[in-house]
């Protein structure tokens, strides 16, 4: 009986992921939405690089948290989109156990460090604002290179232990997984071993790192905005504002989407939820943060516009 029981365990060597149910022509429509938003998000983010790089006016600490979190955008989507319109159009359902446990590594990891790296866009707009005439000493290349760093490094090894507690997990002949992504509820919910204790590290780490971060990025508007709220000058007081408020809206989105997400006691949640949260977090917030950025940014838009120009007229002289 021992002997069967062992052998049941560690039978699981794949997962199949379920996707999203439906008729043959709401799958392609899927599968057609998610490819369009995949190659969109990659352009986009590729194009923010590529457009910091080439115009120095842009070359200041904002734009390099700009920079590392459209690379960071790009990997992260990656690590879902691609799988994800295979699975849609049915030809990629199937998982091993060792790609989809580093795609959950991935995708956890990258999270991470789009917190941090949010916290620290935050911190680097509230010392912008609130203290100007120190802003070259507070937010030099150093400090700026530092806290990047920092966002990059810290995310990875705060996820590690959780992921090599999860690996240990056994299944008991169950392989299906009602998600598009390797999410982490959905091997809890699949183990017939006790997972106490992996509930405990991972709601531990999600307050660590969604919360402390979180909490960072609110006080540190609310600082901007008591400043502002203090210039006499409306056109002023608009102005200053206007170099945070697409950050602002970025952190919304992202960090409302990783509470629901993580920040709770207990994995026993809805699937359907989950999915559809995760599409929002790991597949439309990264389409959705270079737009945001050059609509909402003047500076972005005029760097924008000297290359589309520039592009244009170099045409007009071939």
């Amino acid at each position: 009986m021992a002997g069967t029981e062992v052998r049941n365990q560690t039978s699981v060597q794949e997962f199949v992921l379920l996707g999203f149910p439906g008729t043959w022509a709401f799958r392609m429509s899927l599968a057609l939405l998610f490819s369009v938003v995949y190659v969109l998000t990659v352009t986009g983010n590729v194009s923010i690089i590529a457009l910091v790089r080439t115009h120095p006016q842009l070359h200041t600490p904002m734009y390099f948290f700009l920079c590392n979190l459209s690379f960071l955008e790009i990997w992260l989507t990656t690590t879902s989109a691609p799988k994800a319109i295979g699975i849609t159009l049915g030809t990629s359902q199937t998982i091993s156990f060792t790609a989809c446990l580093m795609q959950l590594y991935f995708t956890l990891s990258l999270g991470g460090t789009e917190c941090f790296l949010l916290a620290a866009m935050a911190y680097d707009r509230y010392v912008a604002i609130c203290h100007p005439l120190r802003y070259s000493i507070l937010m030099n290349n150093n400090i700026t290179l530092q806290l990047a760093l920092a966002a990059w490094l810290g995310a990875f090894p705060c996820v590690t232990p959780l992921v090599a507690l999860i690996s240990r997990l056994s299944f008991c002949g169950a392989n299906v997984i009602n998600h598009f992504i390797c999410h982490m509820e959905s091997w809890i919910i699949l183990s017939c071993t006790d997972t106490q204790v992996i509930e405990l590290v991972a709601f531990g780490l999600s307050f660590l790192v969604v919360i402390i971060s979180c909490t960072i990025t609110v006080v540190s508007y609310i600082c901007i905005i008591s400043t502002i709220s203090k210039i006499p000058s409306a056109q002023a007081g608009q102005k200053a504002f206007s170099t945070c408020s697409a950050h602002l809206i970025v952190v919304t989105l992202w960090f409302g989407s990783a509470i629901i997400l993580f920040v709770k006691p207990s994995v026993q949640s809805t699937q359907e939820l989950n999915k559809s949260v995760n599409i929002f977090n790991t597949i439309i917030t990264p389409l959705l943060n270079p737009f945001i950025y050059t609509l909402r940014n003047k500076q972005v838009k005029e760097a924008l516009g000297k290359t589309i120009r520039g592009t244009f007229s170099g045409f007009g002289k071939v």
